[in-house]
């Protein structure tokens, strides 16, 4: 592996190389050179990268208000700024209020009432709760499951949405939950998108999950409610649907749409929009083979524009809603290229305004132009960082799986790649599991970032993704350890046929589903590997059940308890920690403190294993970090012990 002096040598040489090519060889096309002589990205370079996030488009449709995020990692904090750009792009201004430049939609559209939300105390759980005179207690006591969630523990306080008249004082707010022990916006990640107002000024249309306890633990039955100011009563409307009923949004028109998920329990089922019309309940999507990530109402009503995964990206689509019609609504994909569009902000005339990512570049401003196709840029915040960094390079492979399927592989070069050389191997491993493997940009698991470093990188859309279909979707469910593991083989023993890449330096890495994945590998690989690296990974299905928080997670992917007979192969053929007698590959286990979806438990099993059988083995230990790594300083100590890892051992 190169570091950046050989780096910038090899970049000196192949300019070199093409020049001379091109004087001598007219009759041949030349070779292109890379970009000048550019810097391979590293981490300290990524940690400098400025995080662009959309808020919204200005009431009049003329400006694009945004949000950028830049990292500081000597204060080990973020700062941002708000800013606006014009629709037609030019010099962004920076804007110190939004208060008159976007519509507040917790506002209601007559203007008489606000919205707001506020944690409110519903139930006992500390000591001192219990127990008046010991204020000084930390005990907790719980009776039932939904004690903890994601990385904090139930204290007693649940997510409420309050209103009141726009000159009242927040304090004599109405609580339309009214003392009930439910979120809404939901937790961890529920905002104020989780509640809306009706066009009629009248009634509030609000996401919650009215289940207690362990009932809530074992469920993903959320539904969209309705509360009536006048009348102060709550109707449910979606009470037929037994799975996730999120993001409702009214039309110009007044129908009201949302995102669905029809199988109580099974958090990545198909995504749907529906639309609520006359008392009728539309599913406009129900015919389409593939799942809804996000949407949005054209200006209009007539249609919606949405994103979804497919063939290994995010795209732009469209479906028409017929109304009161019998006609069966359209879908129809606008974009195709290879990058994602990860988030649509809104439209004004025949633009729509989104953010678009690659493996090479973060998020950034554009807008897509509904009738003549044209793509336009508004801002690039990294600019000047991006133009001294060298670009990978990235493509599409496709593999015949063991079961005769075609599979997208993604697999991306090292800046400056020659065919000519053997390159050390990694194979990606998705979390999920039934994450969408897309042209994502993440500040942990950087394909771009690894590629920069002298790595091929192997990226499968094994079974269990987003964008090949729901069935191929579905597929994963019950069958962790079954078909996609090998699918995961199945691409890394075709690439190793291509004479550039070193078989003998392979290694494997991955997070979360990932992580299982390579503490699975690292029992069945039959030597294929030569180092392991598992970030908050599943190693102990069975310890895993009894630990985590989401049981709805555990009872639809691994079929259940480990105690019923049905479920005995996810806890046996399908348990990593059965095929540790195998194991005999360096590895590295990495395991936040504060996780509660893959517990602490999970990554000191493995490490114990691993130690106890001699096995070359480390342990990173993140004691303030959840499922993902947060914190500037913590993350640049991930990335430089991931690549010192993979320097020692591979």
């Amino acid at each position: 592996m190169a570091n950046i002096k050989s780096f910038i040598l090899l970049v000196l040489l192949f300019e070199i190389t093409s020049c001379s090519a091109q004087k001598t060889a007219v009759d041949k096309p030349a070779i292109k050179p890379i970009e000048s002589i550019k810097l391979a990205m590293t981490p300290e370079l990524l940690w400098q990268v400025k995080r662009v996030s959309g808020v919204s488009i200005s009431i009049d449709g003329s400006q694009v208000i945004y949000r950028v995020s830049s990292p500081n990692v000597e204060e080990n904090k973020f700062s941002s700024k708000l800013y606006s750009i014009s629709i037609n792009g030019g010099t962004p201004s920076e804007v110190s209020s939004t208060e008159t430049i976007i519509q507040n939609k917790n506002i209601s559209p007559d203007g008489k009432y606000k919205l707001m939300d506020k944690a409110v105390k519903i139930n006992a759980v500390h000591g001192f709760d219990f127990h008046p005179d010991l204020q000084k207690s930390t005990a907790q006591i719980y009776t039932s499951l939904d004690y903890r969630h994601w990385d904090t523990w139930n204290d007693g306080t649940f997510n409420h949405v309050f209103y009141g008249t726009t000159n009242a004082s927040e304090d004599n707010y109405i609580d339309i939950l009214e003392n009930e022990p439910y979120n809404c916006p939901q937790k961890p990640f529920g905002g104020d998108e989780d509640y809306i107002w009706n066009p009629d000024s009248k009634n509030i249309i609000y996401v919650s999950k009215k289940l207690k306890g362990t009932q809530a633990a074992q469920s993903t039955n959320t539904d969209l409610y309705q509360y009536n100011i006048e009348t102060r009563q709550t109707n449910n409307l979606t009470e037929s649907n037994k799975g996730y009923d999120t993001q409702p949004t009214y039309s110009v028109n007044g129908d009201l749409a949302y995102l669905s998920m029809k199988t109580d329990g099974f958090e990545a089922d198909k995504n749907d929009i529906k639309v609520l019309y006359n008392g009728i309940t539309t599913n406009l999507t129900a015919q389409w083979d593939e799942s809804v990530q996000s949407y949005i109402w054209a200006n209009d009503g007539t249609r919606l524009y949405f994103t979804a995964a497919v063939d290994g990206t995010l795209q732009l689509f469209e479906v028409d809603f017929p109304g009161k019609t019998k006609r069966m609504p359209v879908v129809q994909q606008l974009t195709k290229g290879e990058w994602d569009v990860n988030a649509i902000l809104g439209q004004t005339g025949d633009l729509l305004v989104v953010t678009r990512v690659s493996l090479n570049r973060a998020a950034e401003i554009y807008t897509y132009h509904l009738k003549t196709q044209k793509w336009t840029q508004l801002t690039d915040v990294n600019k000047d960082l991006y133009g001294n960094v060298a670009n990978s390079q990235t493509e599409r492979r496709y593999v015949t799986t063991t079961d005769g399927k075609k599979m997208l592989v993604w697999v991306v070069y090292p800046p400056g790649f020659d065919k000519n050389k053997k390159y050390p191997t990694l194979l990606y491993c998705q979390g999920g599991p039934q994450s969408a493997l897309t042209q994502f940009y993440s500040y942990r698991w950087n394909l771009h970032l690894m590629a920069s470093q002298g790595y091929i990188v192997v990226a499968p859309n094994r079974r269990g993704m987003p964008g090949h279909g729901v069935d191929w979707n579905h597929q994963i469910s019950k069958d962790w350890g079954g078909q996609n593991i090998q699918d995961y083989l199945s691409a890394i023993d075709d690439i190793v046929k291509e004479p550039y890449v070193d078989k003998t330096r392979l290694g494997a890495v991955g997070a979360s589903y990932g992580g299982y994945s390579v503490f699975y590998l690292a029992g069945v690989h039959n030597k294929r590997f030569k180092t392991f690296i598992a970030h908050d990974g599943i190693f102990n299905t069975q310890s895993m059940y009894g630990t985590t928080e989401e049981m709805f997670f555990v009872n639809y992917d691994l079929g259940g308890p480990y105690w019923e007979e049905k479920n005995k192969k996810s806890y046996t053929d399908f348990n990593p920690v059965h095929h540790v007698a195998k194991w005999d590959t360096p590895i590295y286990i990495i395991q936040g403190g504060n996780d509660f979806r893959v517990p602490l438990g999970q990554g000191l099993e493995a490490y114990n294993a691993a130690q106890i059988k001699g096995i070359k083995s480390k342990f990173l230990y993140l004691p303030d970090e959840n499922h993902w790594v947060i914190k500037p300083q913590n993350s640049l100590v991930w990335q430089r012990e991931f690549f010192k890892w993979l320097e020692e051992t591979l």
